[in-house]
């Protein structure tokens, strides 16, 4: 099928609700999509994918389509949209993969257990020791927060209740 009027026929069948009629234009332009993507793209599973995301876009766009035109240009035109998308969500995919492995490379060590094993009272030490991890941490960051605030208030020759007032 190469005659734009058969082409013109199916698609005034498929938009006016006809199954069969976008099943006859599938089957008419399958082979040359076909080709094109796996062309394009190589990997048999995305090859399928990026088809299956063309036939789609036509379907949704075919109302779109000027019947004055040739229709295997326009449905190339679909094709190559469809194979620009599928590569960039595979680009940003690849970034966001590569950000990740990024990040847990550049992640600061856990001190938490150097903090304890500093603090100079050995009772409240092992019953630090026993809570959970979470529970652990916000204790550490309690007192480190406690530390930098008496070491600022003798810095500036101050109380400490003066910097963080009369709460604990």
């Amino acid at each position: 099928m190469n005659h734009s009027s058969d082409f013109k026929r199916l698609i005034e069948l498929s938009l006016a609700g006809s199954r069969d009629a976008f099943g006859e234009l599938y089957e008419a332009t399958i082979k040359d999509v076909y080709k094109t993507v796996y062309y394009l793209i190589r990997e048999p599973s995305d090859v399928e994918d990026v088809i299956q995301e063309v036939y789609v876009q036509v379907y949704r766009s075919l109302d779109k389509y000027d019947v004055n035109r040739a229709f295997r240009p326009w449905l190339m035109g679909v094709v190559m949209r469809q194979i620009q998308a599928f590569r960039r969500h595979k680009w940003s995919h690849v970034r966001i993969i590569k950000k990740a492995e990024q990040m847990n490379s550049a992640m600061v060590p856990d001190l938490a257990n150097d903090v304890v094993d500093k603090i100079s009272n050995h009772i409240l030490l092992a019953h630090v020791d026993r809570l959970p991890y979470k529970l652990k941490i916000v204790i550490i960051l309690h007192y480190l927060k406690m530390r930098r605030k008496q070491k600022t208030s003798i810095m500036i020759s101050g109380k400490v209740e003066d910097i963080h007032g009369s709460r604990s």
